[in-house]
């Protein structure tokens, strides 16, 4: 299937990376950096909604991250709960919904309780979803999506297909990232979004998270525009049907009431 290709990204997902050199840089400490970061999302979700991106995408708080120093996990953890308690409301206020993906299951069932109370209170939100990834790894995702599967379909091991596997997804509700941005200078993906970045167009920026703006969101999109996205096909394909039909999603039924895994669904 060709995803229709706008000028406009339709859903863009990023590695918000560098808030600690930038507090270094300034001889602060660690967690002022991941403060000022929380800004920086803020003005992010503004940009986005400005500019009619559907979908935003960031990787906060990877599998990874738990191997860093317990004082500084401990503190991103504070921070996630202030940011839950002070920005929801502004968050509906605004029509974004927020999803929240990732294994939850490490966190304290107190915010566990509030994440799920975030994402009821934007579900019907449609302007822009927000999804933060939390305790998130690539590697895990298309795992628990496999165990998913298996007990969903057990008589079909062996010949399952990429449209089996999917819907299990922590983000089976969004089309793949149009666009993937990482900031503060390194050039990789670090277990972030494996499965949905396989066609994605990727921006790395030297910009450290904090000082990331709507400017330089631009330029990322600017980069976008000019490359040309053939999804497997040729420049002269491309030339004379720029714009291929989608065919309809045939996904199984798996609202939460179905669903077995341990993350948030809303």
């Amino acid at each position: 299937m060709v995803p229709v290709i706008a000028p406009m990204p339709r859903h863009v997902a990023m590695i918000m990376d560098g808030n600690g050199r930038w507090a270094k840089k300034r001889f602060l400490p660690r967690v002022a950096g991941h403060t000022r970061g929380v800004e920086t999302v803020r003005d992010m979700v503004r940009a986005c909604l400005e500019r009619g991106i559907e979908y935003l995408t960031l990787f906060a708080f990877s599998s990874e991250n738990w191997r860093r120093p317990e004082e500084e996990v401990s503190l991103l953890m504070q921070l996630f709960v202030r940011a839950l308690k002070h920005e929801v409301i502004k968050l509906h206020r605004n029509g974004v919904r927020l999803r929240i993906v990732g294994d939850l299951s490490r966190f304290d069932i107190s915010l566990r309780e509030m994440i799920a109370a975030a994402e009821e209170k934007t579900a019907a939100n449609t302007r822009l979803t927000l999804t933060i990834c939390a305790n998130y790894g690539g590697r895990w995702d298309i795992l628990q999506a496999a165990n998913q599967l298996a007990l969903a379909e057990p008589a079909k091991a062996g010949n399952w297909q990429e449209t089996d596997l999917a819907p299990y997804l922590s983000m089976h509700y969004a089309p793949e990232p149009d666009l993937f941005i990482r900031t503060g200078g390194e050039e990789r993906i670090s277990n972030f979004l494996l499965w949905q970045l396989a066609y994605t167009e990727f921006h790395f920026t030297e910009t450290l998270w904090p000082e990331f703006n709507d400017a330089a969101l631009d330029t990322a999109i600017d980069s976008y525009r000019k490359r040309e996205r053939r999804f497997g096909r040729t420049s002269e394909q491309l030339i004379a049907d720029p714009h291929p039909k989608v065919k309809p999603s045939t996904a199984p039924d798996i609202s939460p009431a179905n669903r077995t895994d341990s993350r948030s669904d809303a």
